[in-house]
Parts: C-alpha cells; sequence; structure tokens
C-alpha cells in the first residue's frame, strides 16, 4: 500500500502536468535543504535518496575514511567504512547514512516547502517552454485575454500567455475580449516569468499552415505551396503545384463550391486569395501570377529578372490593379521585376523603333581662325620736364552804365470777375437736418424759371380747376338741381 507521501506526489504530479520523476527531485533538494538547516555544522556535500515504491528516504553525508576518528562530524573510521564498502581505504571520500529526527523543526519544514514550490516553478516553466518550442513556426488557437493602452494583445493559449505586438496585427482587424483565434508563433523565449510566446496574424507562413490543416493533400505532401506573396488584411497570392499525376493543385485547395478557400478566407477576416498554378518557366509563372488579367505574351528580359507582359487594353487596369496591388504581388510571388503594356502601346513602340530616323543636315565646318601675332613692346620715351611762365590775369574794372527813362504803356483794365450769389448762412440745427436746410436756393432764369412758377399753383387756382373737371363730369353724367 502507498504511503501518503507517494500519493500526495502522484497528485501534485498530476496538476501540475509534471513526471512523477521530477517531483520526486524536486522533494529530494528539500529534504537537503532542511537537513543543512537542523544541522549547520554540516558543511560537506548531503544527499537524499527517496524509494519510489515506499516513499522512505535516507540522508547520506560525505567524509573522508581515516584510521583514526578524531571528529565524527567530518571523519569516519576505516572498521565503520569497510561495512558498507569492503575494499575502502584511508583518505578515500564515502557517503555515510546519517540517522535523522524524527520530526523537523519549523524552520527547516518551511525551507523545505520553499525549495519544493520554487524547484516546481522552475520545473513547469521548463516543460511549458519545451512544449511551446516544438509549436515554433505554427498554429495556435487562442482567446483573447486581454488589450492594454500600447494596442498590445495577450492571448490565452492554455498553460502560458502569448503576445501579439501591433506590428504583428492585422491593419482593420478589431480585436475584443473572449474573440477566439488562430495565430501564427513566431518566436518563444525564456524570461524571469516564464516562456515568452510572440505570435503574429501577419505572417506569410500563417496562410500557408491554414492551407495545411483545411487541405489534406497539402497536409500529406501531394500539394506543394511554392510561394506566398501577402498584403494583410486586403489580398493575397499563393502558388502550388501538384507532386502526383493526376492531381488538380488549384482545384484541391479552392475546394468543391470554394468551401475549403472560404473557411480560409473567414479565419482571415474576409482577405482576398488568388491560387495559381506554379509553372517551372518564367514566362508561364508570370503570366499565372497575374491572374485573373489575361496575358498575351510575355517577352523575358536578357541578364536582369526583368519581363515585359502584354496585355489586352480592356484587360490593362485589371491587370495593374488597384493602385498596383496586382501587379506588385505577381513581382513578389515570382520574384521578377514586371513591366505592364498594352497591345497598342506596344505596337506604337516598335513601330517608333523600325521607322528610319531622320538625316541629319551637313553643317558646313568653320574655318579656324589664325592667331593674332602679339604687337612688339616700344621703349618707353622720357620726356624732360619744361619750365612755362604763367601771366597773372588782370584786374578789369567795370565802366558805369547810365539808363534813359522809358515811359510805360498804358495796359487796358482787367473786367472784375463776377460775384456769385453765397448761400444764407442757415441756423443750426440739432439732430436731424433736410437737404432743404443744407442746401442752398439757385436763382433759375429763363425757361427752368417759367416752368418752376408755372408749377406752383395757388390754392385758389386748383380749387378753380377742380370745379371746372366737375363741370365737365355734369355733361356726361346730369344730375338734378335739386339734389345738387
Amino acid at each position: 500500500m502507498k504511503s501518503e507521501f507517494l500519493i500526495a506526489i502522484t497528485q501534485l504530479s498530476a496538476e501540475k502536468k509534471l513526471p512523477k520523476e521530477v517531483i520526486m527531485e524536486a522533494v529530494e533538494s528539500a529534504l537537503v535543504s532542511a537537513y543543512k538547516k537542523e544541522n549547520p555544522a554540516v558543511t560537506q556535500p548531503v544527499t537524499v535518496k527517496l524509494h519510489p515504491g515506499t516513499g522512505e528516504f535516507k540522508v547520506f553525508v560525505e567524509k573522508i575514511v581515516v584510521d583514526e576518528m578524531h571528529d565524527p562530524v567530518v571523519e569516519v573510521s576505516l572498521a565503520e567504512a569497510r561495512k558498507s564498502k569492503k575494499d575502502a581505504k584511508a583518505g578515500d571520500l564515502l557517503a555515510v547514512e546519517q540517522e535523522l529526527p524524527r520530526s523537523a523543526g519549523r524552520i527547516a519544514a518551511q525551507t523545505a516547502k520553499q525549495v519544493v514550490l520554487q524547484r516546481l516553478r522552475e520545473a513547469e516553466r521548463d516543460a511549458i517552454y519545451e512544449e511551446y518550442a516544438t509549436k515554433q513556426d505554427d498554429v495556435v488557437s487562442g482567446i483573447i485575454q486581454r488589450i492594454e493602452l500600447n494596442k498590445n494583445v495577450y492571448l490565452e493559449l492554455g498553460r502560458t500567455e502569448a503576445l501579439m505586438p501591433p506590428s504583428e496585427q492585422v491593419r482593420g482587424e478589431r480585436y475584443r475580449v473572449g474573440q477566439r483565434m488562430r495565430v501564427y508563433v513566431l518566436e518563444v523565449g525564456r524570461s524571469g516569468r516564464g516562456p515568452q510566446v510572440i505570435v503574429s496574424r501577419t505572417h506569410p507562413s500563417l496562410l500557408k499552415r491554414l492551407f495545411e490543416l483545411e487541405v489534406p493533400e497539402a497536409h500529406n505532401g501531394t500539394v506543394e505551396i511554392k510561394a506566398i506573396a501577402r498584403e494583410p488584411g486586403q489580398r493575397s497570392k499563393v502558388a502550388v503545384v501538384a507532386r502526383q499525376a493526376g492531381i488538380d493543385p488549384v482545384g484541391s485547395c479552392v475546394g468543391q463550391r470554394g468551401i475549403r478557400i472560404q473557411n480560409i478566407v473567414n479565419e482571415l477576416g474576409g482577405e482576398k486569395i488568388d491560387v495559381v498554378l506554379w509553372d517551372p518557366n518564367p514566362a508561364a509563372f508570370i503570366a499565372n501570377a497575374l491572374s485573373p488579367a489575361q496575358v498575351v505574351h510575355v517577352d523575358i528580359g536578357a541578364g536582369q529578372k526583368t519581363a515585359t507582359v502584354v496585355v489586352p487594353d480592356r484587360q490593362l487596369s485589371l491587370a495593374i490593379g488597384k493602385e498596383g496591388q496586382n501587379a506588385r504581388l505577381a513581382a513578389k510571388l515570382t520574384g521578377w521585376k514586371i513591366d505592364i503594356k498594352s497591345v497598342t502601346a506596344m505596337e506604337e513602340e516598335k513601330a517608333r523603333k523600325a521607322a528610319p530616323l531622320p538625316e541629319k543636315a551637313a553643317v558646313a565646318p568653320v574655318p579656324k581662325r589664325e592667331p593674332v601675332a602679339a604687337m612688339p613692346e616700344k621703349e618707353p620715351v622720357l620726356v624732360a620736364p619744361v619750365a612755362v611762365e604763367v601771366e597773372k590775369p588782370r584786374e578789369v574794372v567795370p565802366e558805369p552804365i547810365t539808363v534813359a527813362a522809358v515811359p510805360r504803356k498804358q495796359e487796358a483794365p482787367v473786367p472784375a470777375a463776377p460775384v456769385r450769389p453765397q448761400a444764407p448762412k442757415l441756423p443750426e440745427v440739432k439732430g436731424i437736418r433736410f437737404a432743404e436746410e443744407i442746401l442752398a436756393p439757385v436763382a433759375l432764369v429763363g425757361e427752368e424759371a417759367e416752368a418752376k412758377k408755372a408749377k406752383k399753383k395757388s390754392k385758389k387756382e386748383r380749387e378753380e380747376e377742380a370745379k371746372a373737371r366737375k363741370g365737365r363730369r355734369v355733361d356726361y353724367y346730369p344730375v338734378d338741381e335739386e339734389e345738387e
């Protein structure tokens, strides 16, 4: 019957998912620490052996074999040594079994407990690291546990936690706590808190692993994925080839009614995937990579990996794709630099190259100019200085001039300028002022004055004109005299 000690070790091994041998090694290390704590005088190496069947343990202390024992803590007599080892001799090191006390002290027990927990924690970290180190470059499923302010996403993978940094997240994808998703294990490292697992949603190998999970032919190697070009969250191109005759690689990846490829698209959040046929001929492979556009022919450049692709005029925009995405993915998939041209542009370029070049007009040669001979240098002429006498100017005295009085002509009198009537000065009125108060009255002469006088009629004249008009109405509408 197993002891309670072995039952506890078995239960602990099941909970921590660790081998029983690892648990027993941790317990042995804890017993060694407890023994040294109870016996501080022991400085020699101490070992503990735990029996796996009964659960009993023994403590051995390494001592020196001597003929005459003086210090029993570090020495053992030759006679005692030969009881356990017949060929023992003086000077040898021998592990001697020691008697254990029936009960250990509180400090020793606490030390043993801490050692056991520490060893179990380290063993658990090593086991988790070994488990996920084998899953590197593979796809695992996890649940989002939390999202931090710096956009780091932490996923729970079961026994450990994985980190998905912002650089490995798909732009446009929204993550929420509790969401389950598949991720690609990018890196597994050790840290003080356990293994650090970094996962990714943007790596091209994630698409390859998803194809291997969804397509049995890709998993067993019948269909091989040769190349992948991916722009995460938008579009991807996958080149496949069959390793067995009679198998359609593209149809195997797409599945019946597209059910296989649709599962992968749903897992990647609606990312478009083009599955094309790989071909060893570069021209055929480039034509397939530009799918769904139709290609007329492909010209392979000599030397560098460049190719010129000619497509119909109506297929030019489809071959280039939105913002050049289709051409960019095709170049990344094939590894070639691709130049796409329409049929019309290609014919114009060929006609331009075939047209003869215009002859250059003959240019008359420019006659060479003869160099001008240098003028000979003249010798300087020395001139002797000559003294010249200068006459002083004479003083001139002006003679007096007499002027006779000349009578002036009588000038005609200048007529005086007409004086305009000035406007009368109006009294200052506070508040609102009218134009009649500001502007001065202007005297009108001639017909304008008469017309204005005609307009100004007295009240009596206006009444007479009204009576005259009333009398004319009587002629048309007679009224009795009594009524008047």
